[in-house]
């Protein structure tokens, strides 16, 4: 194997896959990276057999072959290499790092020994603008459950279907006290509804991915990602980068079932006010509990934000607000509320309450396609 590149190519290269390449004790070949120049293409892949990323760079193949590094390791080199052609070759069981006057040997493991990156078909296609997509699921991941003892919780689920009142994509997360839910258009060439659960650890990755993609020369100026289903795995392109991995399987709880639908009060109020006046009252509530109250007298037209603790004092704020209904209250947990205001655009918020014991729903005053439920903490 022998080709060369110039250095921003493979440090982007190395950036994109070398997070997947983690610390593996049980089979230390998933803390390599695969370099594979083949058929014109140079390709770097990394997988810690949940997921595995593939990204290709442009660069000369002056011999094709493949072989396996320390992913650390080269791209600790490769990013302090001066930004000029890089040539790579393998010689004797190791890889030679050729670039100006800096030469480096790195001893590696042979390709073989390398897992396989599943396939999946690409007929069936889903595809949307990547920048929206980032965004939606960030305003969703958060709300996944940390606690692996129900699997299908610790995954965001997405509904993909047809239809154009939904959107053609739903997804949702939960971790039982709380759940977000945001619908976007997308694009796809397939009939079929089809429900599936992505680990939450992948969407993640995704969004660092997309977050440290560049606009190189090889990143394509369409800027969509697209994304492709097979039985239980799923593969998502973007510009030379490709994520594959596994789905979780099991059965997701029926959520929409849990969605108030007869709100007695309607609140209208200002985001950020919201915000601060919750973080003031987040300081007197009670450690491990996080307990706040929220009242809305209907007929003062204001948000009462109060707390109390026995040991460090107290806090009543009243922020002006538009309310329809009758009067109405509940105690919620602020850092709940706070990761749902903190992922709300615009700088209205409206707020939906049954009573003090059904979830209260938080929606952004200009987008229709994303909520937020939290469960009020019952006393």
């Amino acid at each position: 194997m022998k080709f060369i590149s110039l250095q921003e190519n493979l440090k982007q290269g190395l950036f994109t896959v070398g997070h997947v390449a983690g610390k593996n004790i049980n089979l230390p070949i998933l803390n390599n990276v695969l370099l594979k120049a083949e058929k014109g293409n140079i390709k770097l892949i990394a997988t810690n057999l949940e997921m595995g990323v593939v990204n290709t760079i442009r660069g000369k193949i002056e011999n094709e072959g493949s072989f396996t590094v320390d992913s650390k390791i080269i791209s600790d080199c490769v990013n302090l290499l001066p930004n000029k052609k890089i040539n790579m070759e393998l010689k004797d069981r190791s890889l030679v790092v050729d670039c100006e006057n800096y030469k480096t040997k790195i001893k590696g493991q042979p390709a073989e020994d390398f897992p396989l990156i599943p396939e999946v078909d690409k007929e069936i296609f889903y595809s949307v603008r990547a920048d929206e997509f980032k965004k939606a699921l960030s305003q969703v991941i958060f709300a996944v459950s940390l606690n692996e003892s129900r699997l299908e919780l610790s995954g965001v689920l997405f509904v993909l279907n047809n239809n154009a009142k939904t959107g053609g994509l739903t997804m949702a997360a939960t971790d039982s006290y709380r759940l977000a839910e945001k619908k976007l258009n997308i694009k796809t060439n397939s009939e079929e509804e089809k429900r599936i659960i992505i680990p939450a650890k992948t969407l993640q990755e995704l969004i660092r991915i997309l977050s440290g993609a560049k606009d190189l020369e090889n990143m394509e100026k369409d800027d969509e990602i697209k994304f492709y289903i097979s039985e239980n795995q799923i593969l998502f392109t973007h510009g030379s980068t490709e994520l594959v991995s596994r789905l979780i399987e099991g059965q997701y709880p029926d959520y929409e079932q849990i969605i108030p639908a007869n709100a007695k009060t309607k609140i209208k109020i200002d985001r950020a006010e919201l915000v601060r006046a919750v973080k003031v009252a987040a300081i007197f509530s009670k450690t491990g509990i996080n307990d706040i109250n929220l009242d809305f007298p209907a007929s003062k037209n204001k948000v009462v934000v109060s707390s109390v603790s026995g040991q460090t004092g107290e806090n009543i704020t009243e922020l002006d607000a538009k309310i329809n209904g009758s009067d109405n209250g509940m105690v919620i947990n602020c850092r709940y509320l706070l990761d749902g205001l903190n992922n709300i655009d615009g700088e209205e918020i409206s707020i939906e309450i049954i009573d003090n014991n059904t979830p209260c729903i938080l929606k952004p005053e200009k987008d229709e396609g994303y909520l937020y439920i939290i469960m009020p903490i019952k006393q």
